[in-house]
């Protein structure tokens, strides 16, 4: 069996994409609309914080 490597040129980027995913499951979670809410903010804060860090390369 033989394994992919994929070159990530960019890995915050790809972390950024995986927080925004990680938030938009938040919405759709079977949780309060509080709970919700504050994870999906939570989510997209680390995105956000991800991009800005990322975005000098």
């Amino acid at each position: 069996m033989t394994s992919r490597h994929t070159l990530t040129l960019n890995p915050s980027k790809s972390h950024a994409s995986a927080w925004k995913a990680r938030a938009f499951a938040a919405l759709r979670a079977d949780s309060s609309l509080s709970v919700r809410l504050r994870r999906y903010n939570e989510a997209m804060a680390k995105a956000r914080a991800l991009e800005a860090q990322g975005g000098g390369l």
